[in-house]
């Protein structure tokens, strides 16, 4: 059973690698920003809620992403493992997931931190928003969401480098590249 996270700044490819760890290994991906952006479409009061966060490139309240992700923890299909992307991104996060699994004396196995430089993801996320139309990226909010990665999720980094589970890979490069750097990576991880 395979329990782990991805992180990494916006635009590192979380996302696409996460459909890519989760068909090779067979565990549940489960994306907070996936599940917000679902919310916001259908128009639930979380979604109006979020909205107002997401479009100004702050993260969600802890109240409300917490709440979201017990729930999802607790359903039947994790139980096989699971890859959480995007979650958690405070130190309160990561205290009250430690909550989460300790209820079921579980941990986590290894977190994947893609790296990547500031000014590469910029430009990718300025090059998405033109494809995919998102009302999230211009490059006023991109910035403003790289600095509040450096200023709060790079101590989630560090918390997870203190207890010797986080493994770096590069996100820059080809798709295929990068998958191949992370599932090596998960690979010495779980030898270790």
């Amino acid at each position: 059973m395979t329990k782990m996270l991805i992180i990494g700044p916006p635009g590192s490819g979380k996302g696409t690698q996460a459909e890519r760890i989760s068909e090779r290994l067979g565990v549940v991906a489960i994306s907070t920003g996936d599940i917000f952006r679902a919310n916001v479409k259908g128009e639930t009061p979380l979604g109006i809620e979020a909205k107002k966060y997401m479009d100004a490139g702050d993260f969600v309240p802890d109240s409300v992403t917490n709440k979201m992700v017990r729930d999802r923890l607790s359903e039947s299909d994790v139980e096989g493992g699971f890859l959480l992307d995007g979650y958690p991104r405070t130190t309160a996060q990561v205290d009250y997931l430690d909550g989460i699994l300790a209820t079921s004396e579980e941990k986590l196995d290894v977190v994947l931190q893609l790296t990547a430089d500031d000014e590469e993801l910029v430009h990718r996320l300025l090059g998405r928003a033109k494809e995919t139309g998102r009302s999230d990226d211009n490059e006023a909010v991109i910035r403003h969401r790289l600095d509040l990665y450096h200023e709060q999720t790079e101590a989630v980094v560090a918390k997870y480098a203190e207890r010797g589970i986080l493994t770096q890979v590069d996100g820059i490069g080809g798709i295929d590249e990068v998958t191949d750097r992370v599932m090596n990576a998960i690979k010495s991880a779980q030898a270790a």
